[in-house]
């Protein structure tokens, strides 16, 4: 295994370092915005442009690919996500940065098809499960750090924005310097998201769910950690904290929902985010509000892995690919929706309505699960749970080891 990892360990690395400075820069924008007086609905436009434009580079990244190659992709995206930084700290204004953050989003997304793709080629049958173990540890890494990175200078200077183009352009290095060949074009998945969800309603249903309360999170609370007054360290430990509380519990919860049925833990851990977000709303204040954070992101981001692992129980395998594909479409289309919703419930009832609209949608949710495990009988079939990215393009699907088992 060891050869295999040094094979693709330049892969890796772009990843990593390509997600420090977009991991940055997620906190940094919404920070920076309310310092410079941007209405909190301007700040949503901003995080839904980010999903927009990741939705464009999903549908068009294929070509991309295609036409000039993974390399040839991956730089000119890199250099276009840096080049997008620095304009960023040199024009504020709404209308910049929506559309500054849209092009971000496009570029992120065809980026990461080109890695996620490049590392399937890499894999067969018996290390597909290790590189996607990898490649999820470099991912929740990269975020982690570059949300404490915030924490290493004032959000209204130049240096932080500066410090993620660096990371940003930084990426460009190992894979412009690795020898590994360029894989063949992968085939585009067709994509029916009415015929999953009559197959599988919690599944579909869980991913919408994911994507109208995640992104919300993402792109406001730190907007909240401002409105309690929390310095610039705090904000990045408060940030950290959820990150870390979702990625040290994916595991043992998806294990879990491998032995029982899958909807009775979607509705748990809906349930239990609906309550975790109204104590936070109501009572949770410094310095106890980073541990209420870290356990808010114990159950609210396992929930996406477990909507694909309980929508692939219902698939028969050769529907692997398309149904993760349309999951993932899902998800992506909710998450425009989610920051915009949610700054016009915080314009309307102040900050803590952040928290009480993503305890709305995870309530919703659990009702909807619990209905469903009464109408519908326990799938025969079990998938194994596998944690999935923050962040993920196609390509990811390819990469997950559940793919390629044998039917």
């Amino acid at each position: 295994m060891i050869p295999q990892l040094a094979s693709i360990a330049a892969i890796l690395t772009s990843t990593l370092i390509f997600l420090v400075g977009s991991g940055l820069l997620n906190t940094l924008i919404p920070v920076r915005a309310h310092l410079d007086g941007f209405s909190t609905f301007s700040i949503g436009l901003i995080g839904s442009a980010y999903f927009a434009g990741f939705v464009v580079g999903c549908v068009k990244g294929p070509a991309w690919l295609a036409r000039v190659g993974h390399i040839r992709t991956f730089t000119v995206c890199a250099g276009l996500a840096a080049a997008i930084t620095l304009m960023q700290s040199m024009l504020v204004g709404v209308v910049y940065w929506i559309a500054t953050r849209a092009l971000f989003g496009f570029a992120a997304a065809a980026l990461y098809m080109a890695l996620e793709s490049w590392l399937n080629d890499r894999a067969d049958n018996q290390t597909r499960g290790r590189i996607f173990a990898s490649y999820m540890s470099v991912n929740f890494g990269g975020t982690l750090i570059g949300q404490l990175l915030f924490a290493t200078a004032r959000p209204q200077s130049f240096t932080l924005f500066s410090l993620s183009a660096i990371f940003i352009a930084l990426s460009l290095v190992p894979v412009g310097l690795t020898g590994l060949p360029q894989p063949p074009r992968a085939p585009v998945p067709r994509l029916r998201p009415l015929r999953l969800f009559a197959v599988s309603p919690v599944g579909f249903a869980g991913c919408l769910v994911v994507g109208l309360a995640n992104s919300a999170i993402w792109t406001l609370a730190p907007v909240y950690a401002l409105s309690l007054g929390l310095s610039s360290g705090a904000i990045a430990l408060f940030m950290g904290a959820f990150t870390v509380g979702g990625t040290l519990v994916q595991v043992p919860i998806g294990r879990l929902s491998d032995r029982v049925d899958r909807r009775v833990i979607i509705a748990l851990v809906c349930a239990g985010a609906a309550a975790a977000a109204v104590a936070i709303a109501l009572f949770a204040r410094p310095p106890h509000i980073l541990w209420a954070m870290a356990g808010f992101g114990v159950l609210m981001l396992p929930l996406y892995g477990l909507s694909v692992a309980h929508a692939n129980d219902r698939i028969p395998r050769q529907a692997f690919v398309e149904t993760s594909a349309t999951l993932l479409l899902v998800n992506a289309l909710a998450s425009v929706a989610g920051p915009t919703a949610a700054a016009l419930a915080m314009d309307m009832f102040g900050a803590r309505a952040l928290f009480f609209y993503t305890a709305a949608i995870h309530l919703t949710m659990t009702v909807f699960t619990l209905v469903r495990l009464r109408m519908a009988p326990v799938a025969e079939h079990r998938e194994k749970f596998a944690p999935l990215p923050q962040q993920a393009s196609p390509g990811a699907i390819d990469l997950d080891p559940r793919k390629n088992k044998p039917v």
